[in-house]
Formats: C-alpha cells, sequence, structure tokens
C-alpha cells in the first residue's frame, strides 16, 4: 500500500512494468520510469516507443500490461480527467489551413471547459507568449512552420494545464527556429510553473532545455537522470596525436582509462580531471605531438548500441589503428 502511495502522489509521471504490444512489434517493453516536476527530455531514436508512450499516458491507447499514473490518475481509468489536466503537441501538423490561429486556440480553449470570455483571454495571452500575436488573425494554412509548431504548442497551454506533453516540437525547423523553440520551452516551467516532458531523436537539444533525460530505445529504458549527470555519463575526451596512436591506446588503458579508438581519433571516457592529466603524461611519455584533445558528448546512436555492437566496433577500430 505505501508503494501505491508513492507512485500515485509524488511523480508528475510514474511507470511500472508498462508494455505495449502490437501482433508484429513491441512498442514498449516493460518500462519502469518516474519523471518529476520540471523539464524532461524523452530521448529516443525515430521508433523508439515515444509517440506511444504518450498516447498511453493521455489514455488513448490501452497499454498491454503494466500501470502508468499521470499527475496522481490513473491512465487506465481517468484518461479523461488526465486530459482536462494535461496539454499535449503533437507531432504531425493538424492545423486547419482556413482557420485563423485565435479561432482555433479559443476553440481548443473551449474545449477544455473555459468560459466563452476566459477562452479568449486566455488565447490572446498564450498568442502573446509565443510570439504569435500580431499574425493570430491570418489563417494558419499561410503560416510557415514555425508559426505552426508555435500555434500548436499555444493549444497545449491555453487552458493553464499542470503539465504538457511535447511530441517533437522542433520538427521542420531551422536552427534558428529550434533554439527559439527551445527557449518557449524552457520558459513554461521557468515562469509559469507547467511540468514539461518534451519528446525528441536529438540528444544536444534536450540536454540544452531538460533538467532530467529519460532515454528509450525499442521501448526499453536505457537510461535516466538529471541533466549533470547525464552530460557527465556521456561526455568523451577525444584524443589524436601524431603517430603511434596504438602504443598510446595501450597505455592509456595500462592506467585504467576506457579508451575507444574512432580512425585517427581515441575516444577517452572522462571519468574526472585526472583523465586530462592522464592523457597529457601518457602523450608526454611517448614523445608524440598532440594535434588535439577536446571534450565531446556521444552521438545519440551510440546510446543505442548493445554491448556487442560497441565490441565489435571496437574491435574494427583498433585494426584499422593497427593497419
Amino acid at each position: 500500500m505505501a508503494r501505491a502511495t508513492t507512485f500515485e502522489h509524488v511523480n508528475v509521471i510514474a511507470t511500472e512494468s508498462l508494455s505495449k504490444r502490437y501482433p508484429r512489434v513491441t512498442a514498449l517493453d516493460r518500462l519502469t520510469v518516474d519523471v518529476t516536476s520540471g523539464v524532461t527530455g524523452l530521448v529516443g531514436a525515430n521508433g523508439a516507443g515515444k509517440s506511444t508512450l504518450i498516447k498511453i499516458l493521455l489514455g488513448l491507447s490501452p497499454a498491454s500490461e503494466g500501470r502508468a499514473a499521470v499527475l496522481g490518475l490513473d491512465v487506465a481509468t481517468e484518461g479523461a480527467r488526465i486530459r482536462g489536466l494535461v496539454g499535449y503537441m503533437p507531432e504531425h501538423d493538424c492545423l486547419p489551413p482556413d482557420v485563423s490561429a485565435t479561432e482555433f486556440v479559443v476553440h481548443m480553449a473551449r474545449m477544455s471547459g473555459l468560459p466563452p470570455t476566459a477562452a479568449r483571454e486566455r488565447t490572446a495571452d498564450t498568442l502573446r507568449h509565443v510570439g504569435l500575436y500580431e499574425e493570430r488573425y491570418r489563417p494558419m494554412g499561410g503560416y510557415s512552420t514555425g508559426m505552426k509548431q508555435r500555434v500548436k504548442l499555444a493549444q497545449a497551454l491555453v487552458h493553464d494545464p499542470k503539465l504538457v506533453l511535447l511530441d517533437e516540437p522542433t520538427n521542420g525547423l531551422d536552427p534558428v527556429g529550434r533554439d527559439e523553440m527551445l527557449g518557449l520551452i524552457r520558459r513554461v516551467w521557468t515562469d509559469f510553473g507547467i511540468s514539461v516532458l518534451v519528446t525528441s531523436h536529438l540528444l544536444g537539444e534536450l540536454e540544452r532545455t531538460s533538467d532530467h533525460i529519460v532515454v528509450i530505445d525499442g521501448g526499453k529504458l536505457l537510461r535516466a537522470s538529471s541533466t549533470s549527470e547525464f552530460t557527465q555519463a556521456t561526455a568523451s575526451l577525444a584524443v589524436e596525436v601524431t603517430d603511434r596512436e596504438r602504443e598510446l591506446l595501450d597505455v592509456l588503458k595500462a592506467a585504467g582509462l576506457t579508451v575507444q579508438p574512432a580512425g585517427h581519433l581515441l575516444m577517452v571516457d572522462i571519468a574526472g580531471e585526472e583523465t586530462y592529466d592522464a592523457v597529457r603524461d601518457a602523450v608526454a611519455g611517448l614523445g608524440v605531438g598532440l594535434v588535439r584533445m577536446e571534450q565531446r558528448r556521444h552521438r545519440i546512436a551510440e546510446l543505442f548500441t548493445d554491448e556487442d555492437d560497441r565490441e565489435a566496433a571496437a574491435q574494427e577500430g583498433e585494426s584499422r589503428v593497427a593497419a
């Protein structure tokens, strides 16, 4: 009974052994994860199960097994209440082209239960927040991709939810548009206290925006931690020397460091500040030239590679260095 109380009241979202199976594919596989207040990034490659999870959390798709709660409400029995307290920004374009942003967002506010006057007031405030106030009466068919994404964000926020679920909100945006959208998402929490679950297949976006990171692949949980812990765990040192890469590789491994060859580079996992000193000492000891030594984040694809694949890649890289 104590476990049930924790499950229902402490976390914004909580799942236990949540699975979703279709005849030929498993979209979620015994997923157990807790999401606390703030901005949480849900990262995964396409097909990882992100959108499936959101549909289950909204009570729109039943789980095959396991359980989930949103704001302390059971998704299996209280989907309608959840949808009244949560905002949702879908991944795909769903906006009627001949309707203005104001008309659309007012309609969505009314659908969420706001009376007419409050719906109009909230719509004006929300469109101002997302930067569309001056364009609010134009038909949305003439909007750019970035403007359409802002309308979708506005309709998710207009009824003042306690939580918003944003599915790939930066899709189709150029770098400037991405930065602006990420800034808006961050302000949803910092300015209004609305918790956010935002999905993306781009880890770098979520590192900049989120307080917490959850990584899933093939419907399974790979990692969940604060962004600072996650960033440390996924940082490595790219080392390039003038020659004798294989010898340097052996010296670094003998010093207890985790090293992977990557073409003409050696990727050294950063265990702390001492890692930098160990690499410099090893390079100096061999008497070779240090071309560069720089910190890098692991690419998102590397997070979704199992141990066997990593070992095979390392052996292939070692062969290239030896050659």
